[in-house]
């Protein structure tokens, strides 16, 4: 039988890409680009998000 993978929710902001590199236009001396990387500020750069606690109300 199949087996059903884990239902993580994937970041809204970046759609599970979550680092991006970034050149800069810059060259090192061996003629290799200089790149920045930058992380999803929503995620922190897992790519998913937390899941939602789900409160549930009790009595009236």
């Amino acid at each position: 039988m199949p087996q059903h993978a884990p239902n993580t929710p994937v970041c809204r902001d970046c759609d599970g890409f979550a680092t991006a590199a970034i050149t800069t236009g810059i060259r090192h001396h061996d003629g290799t680009r200089a790149t920045l990387r930058v992380a999803c500020p929503t995620c922190k750069g897992t790519g998913h998000t937390p899941q939602a606690v789900s409160l549930i109300r009790i009595g009236r």
